[in-house]
């Protein structure tokens, strides 16, 4: 029993030391009063206020384009070098390969942002592209970013499926994209989405890559709020953070829900399929070799 109790202490203390401070914002995004410190009632104004600001609002919206077009580069990147890493086991230099893929994730983003501004720089001057940096650059550099993530996620789910399911389509005759797309593809699809979901949120949370590649008139909700609060914290910055917490939470619950629904949908098929297949060997007639007739 109390082994227990201090279990559930630890999970409780743990579980407000990282919603706690959410529950605080989205409170203090109803403060009525300009100093974020001080209690000043409930009230939407900050709320309404957003709608006027479109410095604020620009940089949400620019931030959250960026953040799904660098979900969806980096699940594809991704999904590919995890499959070249689980599938291909031998060809020269897969050692080199994997760590060329994995890179990103002990890699400094100071050190990886300067790369990236150096390379676009030489590119521009080499070549003429990019003419100038702005949301293409940012969505470059997260996706280097993100794409790792997705490659070690999807690694995992990868090494874990039973390949006698594939070998058994390809043995009826389907080839090699179509077992992809219509076999594995629906395998792995909760790892994909938990990357698509990491990578969106990595880019949505990150300052440093974009603080190196931007450019004029490209400033990302982490840029904004990094200056505004140099000068102090606007109400404002709190019911934007309201705003997107509140999306992601329900991005999040929407991609759980139709996973877990498509899961269950995929498990039922399969047993449906492993009853019709008793069935159907029951219902075979035993066909035996008749006795040959007695010689006389």
């Amino acid at each position: 029993m109390k082994r227990f109790r201090f279990s559930s202490l630890m999970l409780v203390l743990g579980l407000l030391f990282i919603y706690l401070p959410m529950l605080i914002l989205v409170i203090y995004s109803f403060n009525a009063s300009k100093l974020v410190t001080v209690w000043g009632g409930w009230s939407i104004k900050w709320y309404v206020g957003l709608l006027d600001n479109t410095q604020l609002m620009g940089s949400v919206v620019r931030s959250l384009e960026i953040a799904c077009y660098t979900a969806v580069a980096a699940v594809a990147l991704g999904t590919l070098a995890a499959f070249v890493l689980t599938r291909i086991t031998h060809f020269k230099g897969r050692t080199l390969f994997g760590g060329l893929v994995t890179a990103p994730l002990v890699m400094p983003e100071v050190i990886t942002g300067l790369s990236l501004l150096l390379l676009f720089v030489a590119m521009a001057q080499m070549i003429g592209w990019p003419q100038e940096r702005g949301i293409v650059t940012i969505w470059i550099a997260h996706t280097t970013f993100c794409a790792a993530y997705v490659a070690v996620v999807v690694s995992a789910r990868l090494r874990e499926l039973d390949l006698s399911i594939e070998e058994a389509a390809m043995d009826l005759g389907a080839r090699p994209w179509k077992v992809f797309f219509l076999i594995t593809i629906p395998m792995i699809a909760p790892s994909l989405a938990a990357g698509g979901m990491m990578s969106f949120a990595l880019s949505l949370d990150d300052l440093v890559l974009a603080s190196f590649v931007s450019g004029p008139g490209s400033t990302t909700l982490p840029m904004e709020v990094f200056s505004a609060v140099r000068l102090g914290v606007k109400p404002e910055i709190n019911a934007v953070a309201s705003l997107i917490l509140l999306a992601v939470s329900l991005v999040t619950f929407l991609v759980w829900f139709f996973s877990r629904r498509a899961e269950e949908a995929r498990k039922k098929a399969i047993q449906q399929a492993i009853e019709e297949g008793a069935a159907d060997s029951w219902k075979q007639p035993d066909v035996r070799r008749a006795p040959a007739p007695e010689a006389a």
